[in-house]
């Protein structure tokens, strides 16, 4: 058969796997894909940048327009991050005629609808397996091998940056800082790591597997998104000590007709897969209403993990999968929608620290301000002078008269903890931060 004609957009670290997997395993690739897969065209920005490995003569070029107007190309891997021009950029593609595969969840999660409409009325395809979960194959789980179930939850580790800092913060007892640049070193952050300790860049994956898995469109603004840039050592060696690995966990459960949905640094019992997974590795959970629990683990990100993704996303185009299960994905279109469970309505088992004066009747005021909203203590810690055993106030003098007391309540919903924390903060015996993370159940 004819080759596959593909141009490559991008050619940083995933584009490089990519273009580097395709030369130097042709022959494997082409005996999967029914055909030979032949780069004939890669757009960079800077031309006379060095590069580790040799391209075929005269096909790089700092022009999207030239793969947009070639008719000869049949694919496009669009390996670009952002919205603009990106956004742009893909539905010029689309218009020419081509398939595109991305890795670009930012994108798909503000205009996946828009983009997946105009594909889908051009006949054309949009494979984005690399856009969750890196080397995971999360999006065909969901999208295919999972479709004769009702999803009833999912429970997933998406962010390998804050996998990694989380792992190595209670490994080696550093603090949040000195760990974030070590992983800024090792290439695993970037120089602005914002998204990924933010929560956001897992929110974003979460967003569109709520999509395949519910089709449901949820906003970012519509579901609670906290990441790991406010926690502490101490929080990781308390929940340790009660027997909990803290995950930052992207949380969707169906109850009833509702979707309860939140993104946040989680306590999760030692025994489970979950709190096993270390490193930057990623782990989904899915629950069907047929199969039960099934568990997807693997590098979510890195060179090769995504470019594993994006390969195998251009041999489905190649053999004719990608035309024949992308219009029947249930994923960005126009049905009903699942609302989303407000915030305040969530209920948890919630881990609490505060930083409090040590003197008579603190816990006694703590403890009635949360009865008296219906939040039961099931345990307390506070052990005497812990503030520099675990790394509270170090080197402050006054730290000596300021201790750290860990509760862990029983069920109660966001909201009448909201309403505890307003009245909490009247205490004048209280020193911020107070810390606040829900319990996996």
């Amino acid at each position: 058969m004819s080759p596959l004609k593909v141009a490559l957009i991008g050619l940083g670290t995933v584009g490089s796997g990519v273009a580097k997997l395709l030369l130097e395993q042709p022959n494997r690739i082409a005996r999967r894909a029914g055909r030979p897969i032949e780069i004939v065209r890669v757009v960079v920005r800077d031309l006379t940048k060095p590069r580790e490995f040799t391209l075929p003569e005269g096909i790089l070029t700092d022009r999207v327009q030239s793969i947009v107007e070639d008719d000869g190309i049949d694919v496009a891997l669009q390996l670009i991050g952002g919205i603009e021009p990106a956004r742009e950029m893909m539905f010029a593609l689309l218009e020419s005629g081509k398939d595109v595969v991305t890795a670009n969840k930012a994108l798909l999660c503000e205009h996946g609808h828009e983009l997946f409409s105009r594909a889908r009325e051009l006949g054309r395809s949009i494979s984005f397996e690399a856009a969750v979960g890196g080397g995971i194959p999360i999006v065909a789980a969901v999208g295919q091998s999972m479709t004769a179930n009702q999803l009833t939850a999912i429970e997933a580790i998406l962010n390998g940056t804050s996998n990694f800092i989380l792992t190595e913060m209670l490994a080696s007892g550093r603090s949040y800082d000195d760990v974030l640049t070590q992983t800024q070193e090792l290439g695993y952050a970037e120089d602005d790591p914002s998204l990924d300790v933010d929560g956001t860049d897992t929110a974003q994956k979460l967003v569109i597997l709520v999509d395949l898995a519910f089709g449901t469109k949820v906003p970012l603004s519509s579901f609670s998104i906290q990441g790991i840039d406010t926690l502490e050592l101490a929080d990781l060696l308390y929940a340790d000590e009660l027997g909990y690995t803290v995950k930052l966990l992207g949380v969707v459960k169906l109850i009833e007709r509702w979707l309860e949905m939140h993104v946040r640094p989680t306590l999760v019992r030692h025994e489970r897969p979950l709190a096993k997974v270390d490193g930057a590795f990623n782990m989904i959970a899915l629950d069907g209403d047929a199969v039960g629990r099934t568990w997807y683990s693997g590098s979510g990100a890195g060179q090769m993990p995504t470019a594993s993704a994006i390969v195998a996303d251009l041999i489905d185009v190649a053999v004719g999968r990608a035309a024949l299960t992308f219009p029947r994905l249930n994923i960005w279109r126009e049905q009903p929608s699942l609302p989303v469970l407000p915030a305040d309505e969530i209920a948890n088992r919630y881990y609490l620290r505060f930083n409090v004066e040590d003197r008579p009747h603190v816990l006694a005021d703590i403890a009635d301000i949360l009865g008296r909203n219906d939040i039961s203590i099931a345990s307390v810690i506070q052990h005497e002078a812990a503030a520099s055993q675990h790394g509270i106030g170090a080197g402050d003098k006054t730290a000596r008269s300021i201790v750290p007391l860990v509760i862990m309540t029983h069920r109660t919903t966001a909201g009448r903890l909201k309403i505890a924390e307003t009245q909490l903060d009247k205490l004048s015996t209280l020193r911020p931060p107070r810390i606040s993370m829900p319990v996996a159940e």
